[in-house]
């Protein structure tokens, strides 16, 4: 899609699309969502998006200027889903911790549209108001801002991380994941003693292991590390 800019007052299509439905931002994100999550990042076409929508390609138009905007749109659904029914109980851990798996959970749903739009930074309603939770959080812990500000990076990056890593798995192919699984099974679990100690003699683990997510392992981790630091500074 191009960089093309409608005027505002142009940018709602009120009359039923071919498919005898009114166009709304709401819908085209959830079309878009949808298209990715079953075929993939090349689904993000504003032809596509019209064939689905049953409505000409340049309606989209008016209501994002770009597929970027509708991106940074994706994006930012996600970053709602992610917080919608959230409310903080006065814990600053477990509401840290609650957050963080809302993201990873979240994310991980659509693994196609995590790889797409984890990375992005939107600067828009939802994603300004997570930020403002989490800092919010931190600061009335007791966190120094530049201590907040530092665990605030750490804590999301870490979250969207785990869930792009988990997602790109997810995204494979069925034959694929199984075969990367098997791996573990069948060649670390059997690797000589006498060359690879320490991994023959974990390998049943690594093999168990290895099969599920690491995310709430490390988050925890990462809340350890702050609760001590926080601790430390009193």
């Amino acid at each position: 899609m191009s960089e093309r800019v409608v005027p505002e007052p142009q940018r709602r299509r009120r009359r039923p699309t071919k498919k005898g439905v009114v166009l709304s931002h709401e819908l085209i994100v959830d079309t878009a969502l949808r298209l990715v999550g079953q075929h993939g990042a090349e689904a993000l076409t504003v032809r596509r998006l019209g064939t689905a929508l049953g409505a000409d390609p340049s309606a989209v138009y008016r209501y994002f200027h770009s597929t970027d905007d509708l991106l940074l749109a994706i994006a930012e659904e996600l970053i709602a889903r992610a917080q919608d029914g959230w409310q903080a109980t006065g814990d600053w851990r477990a509401d840290l911790r609650e957050i963080g798996l809302r993201i990873y959970t979240g994310y991980r749903a659509h693994p196609q549209a995590a790889l797409l739009a984890a990375h992005r930074t939107t600067g828009r309603t939802h994603e300004i108001a997570a930020v403002e939770a989490i800092l919010g959080i931190l600061r009335t812990a007791g966190f120094p801002d530049p201590e907040a500000v530092r665990i605030y990076h750490a804590f999301v990056d870490q979250s969207l991380g785990f869930a792009v890593l988990d997602a790109a798995s997810l995204a494979l192919p069925a034959a694929a994941q199984s075969a990367d699984q098997r791996v573990w099974h069948a060649s670390y679990a059997r690797l000589d003693a006498g060359a690879h100690p320490h991994i023959a003699a974990t390998g049943h683990l690594l093999a168990a292991e290895m099969g599920h997510s690491g995310y709430r392992f490390a988050l925890d981790l990462l809340l350890d590390a702050a609760e001590a630091r926080l601790a430390a500074a009193r």
